[in-house]
């Protein structure tokens, strides 16, 4: 999903642009995806995940990160003073954070574990509504009034080395104790000011809010870098999005319970494009227990590229909109992270290739991007690359194989996918793939169709009716 000028414009948003920083901590669990298939790869102790950790969480703009207790009783060696979020503020130890912040340096920390929480949005039952109607959100079921909070926590990347990412935290204003979890992943965002925990006028803002105004405790992970994450995107890579919203769980559940509440074990999980097969992602790791408190409660992708292999091939023939955006974006990410080439002129044409990895560097907007872009493939991309994409093989093809095979397990709940046949971005054929990997299963599913939607439009119809799936 790429972010219009509109979801931009937020009076609170940060605008600085500047690269974050990578945290010191211990990593004590790692999330290893094979081929699709996610399990623990070293097993959970009391230590590392048992304990929950906790957060002074105020009404203050920005609290003081406490580190977790060990299995002794004792807290490991402090962290220091949590980062101040606005744009030039300094940490006690001078170092840089995204947006010009400065943040703390930990010697020691365990996945999950709160770097810092600042409030981001207090909202009466009515204002929440308002916002809702503003993104063309139905708001009937909002309740309650909200409290939204930018958290950051520690979690691995892509590689399982340590570091930090943010996410949105709302829960409902409401005196009841006990909250149900809904975890909601975000579509395609390429710049990080625009996920739900910076940009209050984004969608995924929206999304969330509307959750909490139902009564629940919403953890949106921002993903690794973007929003207050250093470094940059993981687009798509299945460790490292398994990685950040199961840790963001944690995190939610730390400042649920600092907030004198709890959050009960079964998690509600529901995404939007990007977030469909990530959604699908974090449904089986929950279902195999990769946490040893939270379950899975319930599935609800929408408008997902479950067949992530057409999705690009037909990116690579223009045969959808913004095809030169979503491949390039594609392409520089998994060159990153898995190396689809040895030079740019590899891949890209002539200007193309000498700026276009720097676009994708979380700095650059959508419309930036597109602007320096030509609006196809074919204009961008060397002929041999696109053969390349049309007909994957070795390490590309097994990559692109794991993100095809995202519904292809049988999850304890039933499926409800949502998608619109009026899709021009991701076609109405990705929500029939996974239902019929599912069957394959013999699992129960059941797509409803949003009609002649467009991609953005469609997850706004469809937000009410996973809102009430989830009562």
């Amino acid at each position: 999903m790429w972010r219009t000028g509109q979801e931009r414009k937020s009076k609170g948003m940060t605008s600085t642009r500047s690269r974050g920083r990578r945290f010191a901590a211990s990593a004590v669990l790692a999330t290893a995806c094979a081929a699709g298939s996610l399990a623990p790869s070293v097993p959970a102790t009391a230590t590392d995940t048992a304990t929950v950790p906790t957060v002074t969480l105020r009404t203050a703009r920005t609290a003081t990160a406490v580190a977790p207790t060990d299995s002794s009783g004792a807290r490991p060696s402090a962290s220091g003073p949590a980062t101040d979020h606005r744009p030039g503020a300094r940490g006690a130890h001078g170092t840089r954070g995204t947006h010009g912040t400065r943040g703390t340096r930990g010697t020691r920390g365990t996945r999950g574990t709160v770097v810092s929480v600042t409030e981001v949005a207090r909202l009466t039952a009515r204002e929440v509504a308002a916002r809702l109607e503003k993104a063309g959100i139905d708001a009937a079921q909002v309740r309650y009034g909200v409290r939204a909070h930018r958290v950051v926590y520690r979690t691995l990347d892509a590689q399982g080395a340590p570091t930090t990412a943010s996410a949105l935290v709302a829960v409902p204003d409401t005196g009841r104790r006990h909250l149900r979890p809904v975890s909601w992943l975000h579509g395609t965002t390429v710049y990080r000011g625009d996920v739900a925990s910076v940009n209050d006028n984004s969608t995924d803002r929206a999304a969330a809010l509307l959750f909490a105004a139902t009564g629940k405790a919403v953890s949106a992970p921002d993903y690794l870098g973007l929003g207050e994450g250093p470094g940059t995107h993981p687009y798509g890579d299945p460790r490292a999005t398994v990685n950040a919203a199961i840790d963001a769980l944690r995190a939610t559940r730390a400042v649920v319970r600092e907030d004198g509440r709890t959050v009960s074990r079964r998690v509600q999980v529901s995404g939007f494009s990007q977030g469909g097969p990530a959604t699908m992602m974090v449904g089986r790791a929950l279902q195999q227990r990769v946490d040893p408190f939270f379950r899975l409660g319930a599935l609800a992708p929408i408008s997902g590229p479950f067949d992530l292999s057409a999705f690009e091939a037909a990116a690579a023939n223009d045969d959808i909109v913004r095809s030169s955006l979503y491949l390039a974006y594609f392409t520089v990410a998994w060159n990153r992270l898995y190396g689809l080439y040895d030079t740019p002129p590899e891949a890209f044409r002539a200007p193309y290739d000498t700026t276009v990895e720097t676009l994708f560097d979380g700095d650059h907007t959508s419309s930036e991007i597109a602007a320096a872009l030509p609006p196809t493939s074919k204009d961008l991309f060397t002929e041999a690359f696109l053969a390349k994409v049309r007909h994957p093989t070795g390490e590309l093809r097994r990559r692109l194989n794991a993100l095809d095979t995202t519904c292809d397990w049988r999850p304890d709940v039933t499926v409800h996918l949502y998608h619109a046949t009026g899709d021009k971005d991701v076609a109405y054929a990705n929500a029939q793939h996974c239902r019929a990997q599912l069957a394959a299963h013999g699992a129960p599913s059941h797509l409803t169709d949003l009609g002649e939607a467009d991609h953005n439009t469609s997850v706004r119809r469809a937000l009410p009716q996973v809102a009430r799936q989830f009562r």
